[in-house]
């Protein structure tokens, strides 16, 4: 297909057809007329020849193909709207603007908030956003990274995206204090025999995988979307979680847990900031990406060994 024959106003005309599903509703959603809309229907549908909204009774509804075009073009208009809003130059001290990563509640607790101390000081307009990493990440990597700034990701979770490097954490297990059957070192027996509270999808993390390749399957008895919950579900129970050893230091004070060393060699942790490569050349997130990875440097050591009176 010949794009410089294409007009790239019809995608925003389509999305607009496609999420009103009504010809004038959508023309007042951008700024055109109803006939002009109209004319803009009739073009859409010539090129993808298909009606695109089929009337059904008294409203339109997406034929099939509309409704596949459903999400490919709000992904398009998304990725246009940031490729055409690269800078060249770009100036944190006095930008007005807001930046949105997708992180989980781990790589907020402990990159986010240094990240956010240091914009709050060194670049005052510029507001930061972090939204939930999505269980279909892994699946959905380019759609996703398509409709943000940056994802905060370890290596070894996904790939073939540009990354910067942030800092390194290690693998850690929570245990309750008053384990019946955990004395003063896990075992892999207990890692197969006892039960798991995971983080979303156990089988992401490489340190997990690595026990797959140990003939230890985790027996997984309560999923749930946020770290910072896993010392609160260990806590008076057999169960165990593998936790980064940073955020493990962190969340002390919530529960009644013991940090256990893994009883293999864990694969350590890189966190990174990961983009679309649409965003490699524009100013503003290279200032985003050096300016992260000053701010992951900086970040004090993860904790070795164990700690203070067995606790986390």
């Amino acid at each position: 297909m010949n794009l410089a024959r294409l007009d790239l106003n019809l995608v925003v005309a389509l999305r607009a057809l496609l999420e009103e599903r009504n010809v004038t509703r959508a023309g007042h959603r951008v700024g055109l007329s109803q006939p002009a809309m109209s004319a803009a229907l009739a073009r859409l549908r010539r090129h993808f020849d298909d009606d695109l909204l089929a009337r059904v009774g008294g409203h339109y509804e997406l034929t099939a193909l509309g409704q596949v075009l459903l999400d490919r073009t709000s992904t398009a208009y998304d990725v246009l709207e940031r490729l055409f809003a690269s800078q060249a130059t770009f100036d944190p001290a006095q930008e007005n603007r807001e930046f949105t990563l997708v992180a989980s509640d781990y790589a907020v607790s402990v990159f986010g908030t240094a990240l956010a101390r240091h914009l709050h000081e060194e670049a005052p307009g510029i507001r930061l956003r972090f939204t939930q990493t999505p269980s279909t990440v892994v699946e959905d990597t380019a759609t996703l990274l398509s409709t943000v700034d940056g994802l905060l990701m370890p290596h070894g979770v996904i790939s073939d995206f540009p990354a910067t490097d942030l800092y390194d954490d290690r693998w850690v297990f929570l245990v309750s204090d008053d384990h019946p059957d955990v004395g003063g070192r896990l075992t892999r027996q207990d890692l197969a025999e006892l039960p798991w509270v995971t983080y979303q999808r156990t089988y992401d993390a490489p340190a997990v995988r690595q026990l797959g390749m140990l003939g230890v399957e985790p027996h997984v008895e309560v999923s749930v979307d946020s770290f910072q919950l896993l010392p609160l579900l260990v806590a008076g129970t057999r169960r165990i979680a593998l936790v980064q050893a940073r955020l493990a230091r962190l969340l002390a004070p919530i529960a009644p847990v013991r940090v256990m060393e893994p009883p293999y060699e864990a694969v350590p942790l890189r966190e990174a900031l990961w983009w679309h490569p649409v965003h490699t050349h524009d100013a503003a997130h290279i200032w985003l990406r050096e300016t992260a990875a000053a701010v992951g440097a900086h970040l004090p050591r993860p904790p070795h060994g164990p700690q203070v009176n067995g606790t986390a």
